[in-house]
């Protein structure tokens, strides 16, 4: 018998992972000892039962066990869809005010149908949950009283909102006509920055600077022009030792 040989025979047969008994090596003389492998190549596995342990924190879980039961309810039902997308829009005007438009665009991008949505809408704004007049109001007052932007500013701020064009009307019309002073108070808050500068560029400055915040034309100009001065005079009187 060669070194190989009987390396060959000391070689235990591998037992099955999952049980069982690991088949016999077939005798030499027959036809299935070319075939017959360590591994039980070639061989069927036998099926073993899944056994439950007696740990109580453990538990075998059939296949499907845990996955959401659908029943028969269809998820293309539009009403289905239209009674999700009005949730999702109560939950939206707890946080933030929207507008008429925005209400309706957000319903029909969660996939709520027009007549639905139409539907939505109107009973909102019949409770007083939309209401164009009243966010027109919020922005209005923010945007004078937090950022001092003229009627220009607002007007856009509003229309982007998508507010109601008889909405925006009626809240510019209920602003004071101080564009000059709430200019004026602005410039002056941003000129002595720009007293290095030179007279033209500290103008065209706080004047674009100015008409950002949505003063423009005539009141910007002069708010520009009296707040460098008053900015420069004040400079001109400060005197380095």
């Amino acid at each position: 018998m060669s070194a190989h040989d009987d390396a060959e025979e000391r070689l235990a047969p591998v037992v099955p992972l999952f049980g069982g008994v690991a088949p016999e090596k077939p005798e030499p003389e027959s036809d299935a000892a070319d075939d017959w492998h360590t591994t039980w190549r070639g061989a069927e596995r036998p099926a073993t039962p899944v056994r439950a342990l007696d740990d109580p924190a453990v538990r075998f879980v059939e296949a499907g066990e845990g996955e959401p039961d659908h029943g028969d309810a269809d998820v293309d039902d539009p009403e289905v869809d239209a009674r999700q997308a009005e949730q999702r829009l109560v939950a939206s005007l707890a946080r933030r005010g929207l507008s008429v438009r925005e209400a309706g665009e957000r319903l029909r991008r969660d996939g709520c149908p027009r007549d639905e949505a139409d539907d939505i809408i109107a009973r909102l704004v019949e409770i007083g949950a939309l209401d164009d007049d009243r966010l027109a109001e919020q922005l209005v007052h923010a945007a004078v009283s937090r950022k001092g932007q003229g009627r220009r500013a607002i007007a856009q701020s509003l229309a982007k909102r998508q507010v109601s064009r008889e909405a925006i009307d009626l809240a510019i019309a209920d602003l004071p006509d101080d564009d000059a002073e709430r200019a004026l108070e602005f410039a002056r808050s941003k000129a002595r920055t720009l007293v290095r500068y030179d007279e033209q560029t500290a103008l065209r400055r706080l004047t674009g600077q100015l008409g950002r915040r949505g003063f423009g034309g005539h009141a910007a100009m002069s708010a520009a022009r009296q707040a460098l001065d008053e900015a420069r005079g004040g400079a001109r009187g400060v005197r380095f030792e």
